[in-house]
């Protein structure tokens, strides 16, 4: 196997673009920009690969052949209506088929450059658009590429897919897919379907038959800074990967659990979630022979967040991580500022937070984040033979 990584990147990658939208292409550009000026991208063993479309075979094994069909038709129907297309979520745009085809394929490269030991760890900043359903489009989705990266790493051979989604919204998309699925874990934490789109992600689904304990859902409070969030990542998803063994692990990035998030109500600072990436980095060095395939997802604070959370993952997957307390480049700072003239450009790689956390014990008074992490474990541990009560998992 390789050491080097794999960063599945090219301009065109900015054409899934909804228009005047949240999901703005914008971040996913200062991301690269910051990531370069950094020497990030510069580094020994770090290779540029430009992306080709994902073919109607490869989007098939997700997607309803008449679903794609309706991609394709519906920027040159001006009466076109279903399949969750043009509405303010997504909105049709032109090109939709060819830009939600290359955000695909980029994930397929990335996840076949890992699984045929080309590269041992992969990113692709511009995927992760894992509500997209079988058949019809959701929350700014519309090819759902981690799954479909996912289908391809099974056609090719792999029989245990752990995939993490640390995304502030449920990964309901990949979740459905694979729902039914032993060879797929899917671990998602996120903010309570109570208070957030897109209503599911409940503790209690933990995969459909014959596939019992092969779907895990962490629904954190309102509020939940990096304290609480580190201590519920810790206290579930360390034990239940170990106990699923997998061959590669798949993550979904997004930023948008962080505080100045303006679409979701986490309180994690840049710096929690760059422990975050260390802690799944970990695990796949621990587990997969550091076989990772990350890709971005959401995150709407555009340049005050995104570009340095993804700048850190992208560190973190290519070698040494990126130190909190360095400056932002002043080029970088001036393209910030061109791009997004009414947005506060961040001066350091850091929010000034620690990462702390304390670890999860099943005694004492339980919080909010306590209840929440008890929930989980008594509906998934079980069912992968680990006690829910031992604080040791």
């Amino acid at each position: 196997m390789s050491d080097d990584t794999v960063v599945v990147w090219d301009e065109s990658l900015l054409a899934y673009d909804l228009g005047d939208h949240p999901l703005d292409p914008v971040r996913v550009e200062l991301t690269m920009a910051l990531a370069r000026e950094l020497g990030v991208l510069d580094r020994p063993g770090v290779r540029l690969v430009a992306p080709s479309p994902a073919d109607d075979a490869a989007l098939a094994r997700v997607h309803r052949p008449d679903y794609l069909d309706a991609v394709r038709a519906a920027p040159s129907d001006p009466l076109f209506s279903g399949y969750g297309l043009g509405t303010p979520d997504n909105p049709i745009f032109d090109g939709m088929h060819e830009a939600s085809a290359l955000v695909a394929g980029a994930s397929l490269a990335a996840a076949e450059a890992v699984w045929r030991g080309e590269a041992r760890r992969a990113v692709n900043v511009a995927g992760g658009l894992h509500h997209a359903m079988p058949s019809r489009a959701a929350g700014f989705c519309v090819y759902n590429d981690p799954a479909v990266a996912i289908a391809r790493l099974l056609d090719l051979g792999a029989e245990r897919v752990a995939y993490v989604d640390v995304d502030v919204h449920h990964g309901d998309g990949v979740q459905e897919v694979f729902y039914a699925d032993p060879r797929v874990l899917t671990v998602s934490l996120h903010e309570t379907p109570l208070a957030l789109f897109p209503g599911t992600g409940f503790s209690d689904e933990t995969g459909g038959p014959g596939a019992e304990g092969s779907a895990v859902n962490l629904p954190l409070p309102p509020g939940t800074g990096d304290a609480g969030w580190l201590r519920g990542f810790h206290a579930t998803v360390p034990a239940l990967l170990r106990a699923f063994r997998p061959q590669i692990l798949v993550t979904q990035c997004g930023a948008d659990s962080h505080r100045l998030d303006p679409l979701a109500d986490l309180r994690l600072s840049v710096d929690g979630q760059r422990a975050s990436y260390l802690a799944l980095r970990a695990l796949a060095d621990e587990l997969c022979e550091g076989r990772w395939v990350a890709t971005g997802g959401g995150g709407y604070a555009l340049v005050e967040v995104v570009p340095r959370a993804w700048t850190h993952l992208l560190a973190v997957a290519t070698g040494e991580p990126v130190a909190p307390d360095a400056l932002t480049p002043p080029a970088w700072r001036a393209l910030a500022k061109d791009r997004r003239p009414e947005r506060e450009v961040p001066l350091r790689m850091t929010d000034e937070a620690d990462g702390s956390y304390e670890p999860w014990q099943p005694s004492g008074e339980p919080d909010a984040v306590d209840r929440a992490i008890m929930a989980t474990r008594k509906a998934v541990f079980p069912l992968l033979g680990l006690d829910p009560q031992d604080p040791a998992l």
